[in-house]
């Protein structure tokens, strides 16, 4: 079965806007440059739009030299790549049940942010030295359901903020599905970016059949399948003006809930050689689980 990359998208700032992206760059740890920061209050909470939907109105762009953040009635925050303006040493923050290492970026970009949501925060960075591993429960469980592949993703998932793998797969035709439900509702339809996935797989592959997939292998580059992605309230959050609405997680949480949640796309473990990129309009094949 054989499907193909429909777009690529990565989220710099764990929670704002995205970059959508013609080709990446991909390793064990994702695709590059995916969740490398995240904004914490000055308590040391992460926040993300479940609490601050204001937050899908951050947009990053990436320069030859430096991350800049974007935000109406504000002037452009740059963040350089070089580390200039960071905390000397690393401190531990907690991303929901992991401590993982970060450094401060500057008081410059605290204060930006904070202006831009309204309460105190500061932007961290991912240390260099993070080793964070996907969640081992699922990794295993799909290893040991898969023993004539499991040799592939031997060792360990490090990645960065994202919330518990390194990436997050969709299927067009799920969200097709969708919007035909909501349709018949007499609901609009929803884009993909509510979902906030970084690969969305177009082609031979139907609704759901996510669901039931073992692996993904473009080129040389595989994606094992691990966890179904469970929803909070996000996906009702229009990503252009931040706004929140009981839709599509009403109609979602009606035929896509499971016994860990309302389920819409896939969590993934990466296996790539050095090198390796995807690009839109790449083939993928599908393996199935049956």
């Amino acid at each position: 079965m054989t499907a193909r990359i429909a777009s690529l998208h990565i989220y710099p700032v764990k929670s704002c806007a995205a970059i959508d992206l013609a080709e990446s760059p991909i390793d064990r740890a994702g695709l590059a440059g995916d969740r490398r920061w995240m904004i914490l209050t000055a308590q040391g909470q992460f926040m993300t739009q479940r609490q601050w939907p204001a937050m899908a109105l951050i947009r990053p762009v990436i320069t030859a030299d430096s991350l800049e953040l974007r935000a109406p009635d504000m002037p452009v925050l740059r963040v350089p790549f070089d580390g200039s303006q960071l905390a000397a040493t690393a401190r531990p923050v907690t991303v929901w049940k992991d401590s993982v290492p970060a450094r401060d970026e500057s008081a410059e970009a605290a204060a930006w942010l904070s202006r831009v949501l309204g309460l105190d925060c500061v932007l961290v960075k991912l240390d260099a030295q993070a080793q964070r591993p996907a969640r081992a429960e699922w990794v295993e469980r799909w290893r040991g359901a898969h023993p004539d592949l499991a040799e592939t993703f031997a060792g360990e998932h490090v990645f960065g903020f994202a919330d518990g793998f390194p990436l997050l797969i969709a299927n067009q035709a799920s969200l097709d599905d969708l919007n035909a439900r909501l349709a018949a509702q007499g609901q609009p339809a929803v884009p993909m970016n509510r979902f906030r996935p970084n690969i969305v797989i177009q082609g031979e592959w139907e609704a759901y059949d996510e669901d039931h997939t073992a692996m993904l292998t473009v080129g040389q580059v595989s994606m094992a399948l691990v966890k179904p992605c469970t929803r909070c309230p996000m996906p009702n959050i229009d990503q252009l003006t931040a706004q929140r609405y009981d839709e599509p997680g009403r109609t979602l949480a009606v035929y896509r809930q499971f016994e860990i949640g309302v389920v819409f796309g896939q969590n993934a473990i990466v296996d790539a050689p050095a090198g390796a990129r995807l690009r839109v309009g790449d083939a993928a094949r599908v393996e199935l689980d049956f």
